[in-house]
This record gives structure tokens, C-alpha cells and sequence, in this order.
């Protein structure tokens, strides 16, 4: 139990630097956090609408992986027995 304690872990931070990653990636809408750090401005390196939608499902795939994960760790902390002291 505690290897799989150790591989749901280390494919937790994994999965948590991915997401952020892609979240990162995506189009800014405008008038937010993104016209901060220069996403305001119009380029023509912007993404095609496959490749949004591409990454928006990748997004979307990893954030419920990453969900699964975090519900598969509490699981396996609770009846292990590692929450107690």
C-alpha cells in the first residue's frame, strides 16, 4: 500500500504541473489577469480554432485525471491507515 501511496503522489505533482501548464497555454478572453502579462495584445502567432480545441480537451482530460487522483490518494491515505498519528 505504501508504494501506491508513493506513484499517486509523484503522479499527482505530475498531473498538478501539467494542468497548470495548459491552463497557462490557453487564449486569453481579455480583460483579465491575461492583458496583465501581454495577452491583450493581438499577435499573429495566435492559435488556430483545431488547435484551441485540441487543447482545451487535453485540459479537460488532465483535469479529471487530476481529480481521480486526488480521490484515489484520500482513499488509499484513509484506509491505510497514514491519516492517524
Amino acid at each position: 500500500m505504501d508504494v501506491l501511496h508513493v506513484i499517486l503522489q509523484i503522479l499527482l505533482g505530475i498531473t498538478s504541473l501539467l494542468l497548470t501548464l495548459l491552463i497557462l497555454l490557453h487564449k486569453g478572453r481579455g480583460g483579465g489577469l491575461s492583458d496583465m502579462f501581454g495577452g491583450g495584445m493581438s499577435s499573429g502567432l495566435s492559435s488556430s480554432g483545431v488547435a484551441e480545441r485540441n487543447l482545451n480537451r487535453f485540459t479537460v482530460i488532465l483535469g479529471v485525471t487530476w481529480g481521480v487522483v486526488i480521490i484515489a490518494l484520500g482513499l488509499v491515505m484513509r484506509f491505510s491507515g497514514a491519516g492517524d498519528s
